[in-house]
């Protein structure tokens, strides 16, 4: 296990550290989150008087919007570069490679999501900064970025990759944003837990549903 979690760390800091010198996905999720939320502000504020129902569906359109350009760029870069072809011949498991590229993404996501939500409880004047938002927050992109990566690996070796990740990916990611949007509504209109729980644990078993799909079939569809 010691070994495991190494081989996964050294994944994570290969994609951190490519990242930081290139800033190619980091800017294009920041710069599209930036501009949905100014979009969103101007084209809801002339037909709303209120953006409070509203918020909650914003706020995930945007994170998933953003992370799927995320997404893309980690297999495709991997994919065009033939940086795959290293990481398949290196001495460890397969699965070592999806949680690391999966713990990547969710690192990356959760960064964009960390600038995301105080300009939109400046913008929106929602509290998204309270615990309960920032877990669902976690929990969501976790999920997200288990599937994406999962769904990312699959489309990278097709020549419509571009086309195919949001194809694939969108419909499986409906009962996460669902409960998400649900979730993060009931926090911010301080509902008692009970009415909105459940949906808590939809989010929770879709992302262990599809980290552990990562886990058991990646090798399968890298070889494939």
């Amino acid at each position: 296990m010691r070994l495991y979690l190494q081989q996964v760390r050294a994944i994570i800091g290969k994609d951190i550290l490519i990242e930081l010198r290139t800033r190619e996905s980091s800017t294009a999720m920041l710069v599209f989150a930036a501009m949905s939320i100014m979009l969103f502000n101007f084209a809801l504020r002339l037909r709303v008087d209120s953006f409070r129902p509203l918020v909650p569906g914003v706020l995930w359109v945007i994170l998933v919007f953003a992370g799927t350009l995320g997404l893309g760029r980690s297999m495709t870069n991997e994919q065009i570069n033939q940086c795959i072809d290293g990481l398949l011949l290196a001495p460890c498991d397969r699965s070592v490679i999806f949680v690391g590229k999966a713990v990547s993404n969710a690192l990356f996501m959760l960064v964009i999501s960390l600038v995301v939500l105080p300009i939109m409880a400046i913008l929106f004047d929602e509290t998204l900064l309270q615990w309960g938002v920032l877990l669902i927050v976690f929990l969501g992109v976790v999920g997200y970025a288990g599937a994406g990566t999962l769904i990312a690996t699959m489309a990278a070796s097709t020549r419509a990759r571009e086309i195919f990740l949001p194809i694939l990916l969108f419909p499986l990611a409906v009962p996460l944003v669902v409960a998400a949007v649900i979730v993060t509504a009931g926090y911010l209109d301080r509902l008692p837990f009970n009415d909105f729980g459940s949906w808590l644990g939809v989010v929770v078993a879709f992302a262990i549903i599809f980290w552990t799909a990562g886990v058991l079939l990646f090798d399968f569809i890298v070889e494939s």
